[in-house]
């Protein structure tokens, strides 16, 4: 899957409509194999990045957990050190 769909759920504060938006958008952009579908696909292409960000929502709005939230900062420094450790970087 595309490495810049990042995890949406139990995170707090819970994942905005833009995150969504955008995790659909990157979604759409694989599966088509398009990053800018053209004038005669524009149409299906906005309708599908509209149905999987509704669909998103609905999934994320419907998971439940018992575990805590997670914290946006601290994944963020995780992945940041795996980051370093797989491409060498610091």
């Amino acid at each position: 899957m595309c490495r810049s769909i990042k995890t949406l759920f139990n995170f707090e504060p819970p994942a905005t409509d833009e995150e969504v938006a955008a995790a659909a958008l990157q979604y759409v952009r694989k599966l088509s194999g398009s990053t800018h579908p053209s004038k005669a696909n524009e149409e299906a292409f906005d309708k599908a990045v509209e149905a999987v960000a509704a669909a998103t929502r609905e999934l994320l709005d419907a998971l439940v957990t018992t575990a805590p939230p997670r914290d946006r900062e601290v994944e963020a420094e995780k992945a940041r050190a795996r980051a370093a450790e797989r491409f060498g970087t610091a």
